[in-house]
């Protein structure tokens, strides 16, 4: 049964709207309500468990954990509010500390027992974001950095925050503001670099943009 958690950036830079007057928090809102119509319709997805996870400060950012049911994931997506900062590093580690809680609890992690390839939990970590500056408190970031320190016992004993059977994959935003007065080309999306590419590519996932 696979996990897919979903981690939306409700920074206030979410609040910026794009040409069409939609604002970037109302695409990714969209997005993941697209996502789990067209989900929905593959039989494997029956099995499916689902997260919603922000960048608020850790409880607050989890909005619907895997024990919620399907109308209060939707709910709680639809009230998501965008402010505060861009703690994208905070935001990741908050996902990966909640997708190995459930590790913990079910007993996958067999750590001096040998590597048993059969005890896996498939999960697909989704990131939307404007990929602006990242921010704390105290300053403006240009790099992607994880806290090192969790909460979990045994936490010290995985070099990195992620598992073998864990993907991180990214939707950047760069929605402008204004109609390009260019003609539009198909797979004509400018590429750039974001924080997170480099994370998403270590964990085996990928990210892409939309303009």
């Amino acid at each position: 049964m696979p996990i897919l958690l979903f981690l939306i950036d409700t920074s206030a830079s979410m609040n910026q709207r794009a040409y069409l007057g939609t604002s970037y928090l109302d695409v990714a809102k969209g997005a993941v309500e697209l996502f789990m119509k067209l989900r929905a319709r593959d039989p494997a997805s029956r099995g499916d468990r689902y997260m919603l996870v922000t960048f608020d400060e850790a409880p607050y950012c989890i909005k619907a954990g895997w024990k919620e049911n399907h109308a209060t994931f939707m709910n709680e997506l639809k009230n998501l509010q965008a402010s505060g900062l861009t703690t994208l590093g905070q935001a990741l580690r908050s996902s990966f500390d909640l997708l190995n809680l459930n590790r913990l609890v079910s007993g996958i992690d067999n750590y001096g027992q040998g590597r048993n390839p059969f005890f896996l939990e498939p999960s697909i970590l989704i990131t939307i974001t404007d990929g602006n500056k990242l921010t704390n408190t105290s300053s403006v970031q240009e790099e992607l950095h994880l806290p090192l320190n969790s909460p979990l016992p045994g936490s010290e004993l995985t070099k990195e925050p992620f598992r073998w059977d864990q993907r991180l994959f990214a939707l950047v935003l760069r929605l402008p503001g204004a109609p390009s007065v260019e003609p539009e080309q198909l797979g004509s999306v400018p590429t750039d670099e974001s924080a997170i590419t480099q994370m998403c590519e270590v964990t085996g996932g990928s990210r892409s943009l939309r303009s």
